[in-house]
């Protein structure tokens, strides 16, 4: 590989991670408002020239798609211990390597999980009031898949109550971890019931450098999550959702079939936390 492919694929891979270090030209510049915000990206850096050039930018506003029932979908995702990351843009959970996701044949391993206020997609023009996003990486190509997840304010949620819970606040610190190796969890537990059905369209990366790389899944039916849950965020990060972009000459498709998934929870599906030293204190989680 080129030097100069070699660079852009290792950026592409840090911003999948959602991390940077803090001296970087994202970190240090790049925000939601004001003369860094959204409309200003792709003027902070010539590598975030197609924040504003793209025709393949993300996120988008969903209506009706062409409805399909190619491709296959399957979920691997095993247990992790909960790794929590706030960078000042994000909360990020960091997900230990051997879950995956398969698309078209294609593996794709789950780097890791973050959360966005209000929702980034549409749907009918009306945002959801959160956004989850599992990001999937084919380590052979770098290509990315991101399966978004909405969430509609309602009843707490006890598998977020949990990393919630161990976000540590300093202002005077940009870049924040928190380790639970006691407590373990599964990305599938923080999936609707029904997962089989979703929206498929290729688009980008939604922060800097908006690379048009992703497959994106974004499931139909939404998780919840608590007033209390969406203040917590708002006051440790704000809001950090990218405005839609435009569809341009992009298909739009619509999945209604069932993804198989793969799994090694240990528990009930009723029962959302694992706590690898007692499980009677998983239960009190919920």
């Amino acid at each position: 590989m080129k030097r100069r492919g070699l660079l852009k694929f290792l950026l592409v891979e840090a911003i999948a991670l959602n991390y940077l270090p803090p001296d970087s030209v994202q970190a240090s510049t790049c925000s939601y408002t004001g003369e860094t915000g959204t409309d200003f990206w792709g003027e902070l850096d010539s590598e975030f020239e197609v924040c504003s050039s793209g025709q393949a930018q993300s996120p988008i506003n969903l209506e009706s798609g062409v409805t399909s029932d190619l491709g296959n979908l399957v979920l691997n995702y095993q247990d992790t211990p909960l790794a929590i990351v706030n960078n000042g843009r994000t909360i990020r959970v960091n997900y230990q390597p051997g879950s995956n996701l398969t698309l078209d044949g294609q593996v794709y391993e789950l780097l890791q999980f973050h959360f966005h206020q209000p929702s980034e997609h549409l749907v009918l023009g009306k945002p959801f009031a959160m956004e989850a996003h599992f990001v999937h990486q084919n380590l052979a190509t770098g290509d990315l898949v991101v399966l978004a997840v909405l969430m509609s304010e309602g009843e707490i949620n006890p598998v977020l109550d949990a990393i919630w819970r161990k976000i540590s606040v300093d202002d005077n610190l940009p870049y924040q971890e928190a380790q639970a190796s006691d407590l373990v969890i599964n990305a599938l537990q923080l999936l609707p019931k029904n997962s089989d059905r979703y929206y498929r369209y290729l688009g980008s990366l939604t922060t800097p450098p908006c690379s048009e790389i992703v497959t994106w899944l974004v499931l139909k039916q939404s998780i919840s999550v608590s007033k209390w849950q969406i203040a917590r965020f708002l006051k440790v990060i704000g809001n950090n959702a990218r405005p839609i972009q435009a569809l341009n000459q992009r298909s739009l498709l619509e999945f209604n079939r069932s993804a198989k998934k793969i799994s090694t929870l240990r528990l009930t599906p009723s029962v959302k936390i694992v706590d690898t030293s007692s499980i009677k204190l998983a239960q009190k989680l919920i």
